[in-house]
């Protein structure tokens, strides 16, 4: 006999029904959004007006946050033990580290707009340094805690273990993503405090990467051994790309941001000259492996194009190509090459129009009932378990 989720999926459902199946995969919208805002504001090539559409992207994306909190809210107020099983169900339950993604986004975003960008006030650097710190305790605890509880639900449920698929890599993101916010608040921090900010961030980045890499090389053999995932889920195939994608922007903006005669590097006054010369080379180094990765996104998209319907996966088209266009603006910032940045602005111009397409495909899959609807979404396996 169907549960009374199959019927009302058969039938109408109300807000409040709908709400039920509010998922934390919702929060990758707020990391896409926030993302191209932080990438309008980092494009070398401008023109009048894109400072003003950034940072109204930016505040657009501050309330769209406070929007999907407030529905999650809601989702808790309305069903409290479906909202308890979010955390320890896949694979809704790794979609969880997307609320702190969104966070890190809009501590970039402060800083770009707010810093690099805008006045700059003295206590904005202040506020930006201790929300680092606050980031940085947190996403680490969250991506012990959520590989932790996959694990042990793994060992101790009956029910078959959920293949491995690219929303692994986000609670490991979570916490790389401390080494990207450190990249870009640590050059105007003061040296007393830089020198802590750089060492951290990298700490977290090379955690955040090793994770990741172990995970790419899973997600490689499952792919060899399974095939390419259904077409509604081939956009997440483009997650693992901003593994090399956002360390470039860690190590290269980390040494810029090394302060001369001061600490370490007083000491040893080559060693700022050699980490940013290693930084460069070694982000070359990572670039293929991110174009790669894209290659293959790209071709099974183009596989499956017409077929693929919309999932919250989609917005996988968006946050990682963030991290590999703002990695190829950098690189080309530092050979000082033209072309380079040249290629970076047009993938700036490629990641908003593919940003665009995924706000008009959410919205009508909204309203089509395609998603937040009973058995259409991350939690549509947790009413066989509840």
């Amino acid at each position: 006999m169907p549960n009374n989720e199959e019927k009302s999926s058969q039938g109408r459902v109300g807000l409040r029904a709908r709400v039920r199946h509010f998922t934390w995969a919702w929060f990758t919208c707020s990391m896409s959004t926030g993302g191209l805002a932080i990438l309008l504001g980092l494009t070398p090539h401008r023109f009048r007006g894109l400072y003003t559409i950034g940072v109204t992207l930016f505040i657009f994306n501050l309330a769209l946050f406070l929007l999907l909190c407030a529905a999650m809210t809601a989702r808790l107020i309305i069903d409290p033990h479906r909202f308890k099983k979010s955390f320890s169900h896949p694979p809704e339950s790794f979609f969880f580290a997307s609320f702190f993604l969104s966070q890190a986004v809009i501590i970039c975003g402060i800083q770009v707009y707010g810093v690099n960008l805008g006045p700059s006030p003295s206590w904005l650097i202040t506020t930006l340094r201790i929300l680092y710190w606050i980031y940085a305790s947190i996403s680490l605890l969250n991506a012990i805690s959520q590989y932790w509880v996959f694990m042990h639900r793994t060992t101790h449920n009956t029910h078959r273990a959920h293949p491995m698929n690219p929303s692994w890599f986000l609670p490991g993101y979570s916490a790389m993503l401390t080494g990207t916010i450190a990249s870009l608040i640590a050059e105007n921090q003061p040296p007393e405090y830089r020198i802590s900010i750089i060492v951290s961030g990298l700490a977290y980045q090379g955690f955040g990467l090793l994770i990741s890499f172990a995970l790419i090389v899973m997600y490689l053999i499952r792919l060899m051994e399974s095939g390419l995932p259904p077409h509604g889920m081939r956009p997440g195939m483009f997650i693992p790309i901003g593994t090399p994608g956002y360390t470039i922007v860690a190590l290269i903006g980390q040494a810029r941001a090394i302060p001369e005669n001061y600490g370490y590097f007083a000491t040893h006054p080559a060693a700022r000259d050699i980490c940013q010369t290693l930084a460069l080379f070694v982000s070359v180094f990572l670039w293929v492996l991110s174009f790669w990765l894209l290659c293959l996104a790209m071709l099974a998209c183009v596989d499956c194009a017409g077929r693929m319907g919309f999932t919250l996966t989609w917005w996988a088209f968006v946050f990682p190509n963030v991290g590999f266009s703002a990695a190829t603006i950098m690189i080309g910032e530092e050979f000082e090459s033209n072309a380079i940045l040249w290629v970076g602005s047009a993938m700036t111009i490629v990641v908003a129009a593919a940003w665009l397409a995924c706000v008009c495909a959410c919205v009508r899959a909204v309203l089509r009932k395609k998603i937040m609807w009973p058995g259409r979404d991350e939690d549509r396996d947790l009413d066989k378990r509840v």
